[in-house]
């Protein structure tokens, strides 16, 4: 039990971060251009 009180706050923290890295990654345009990598592949 004691060590849910370190676990939920951790795991809190990283969903946190992770939502932080998605929406700065959006906003830095890194999701702007998907179809032209693939297409300069072929």
């Amino acid at each position: 039990m004691p060590a849910l009180y370190i676990m939920i706050p951790a795991a809190l923290l990283l969903v946190g971060i992770a939502i932080y890295v998605f929406f700065w990654a959006v906003d830095s345009g890194q999701y702007d251009d998907m179809e032209g990598p693939a297409h300069s592949i072929l």
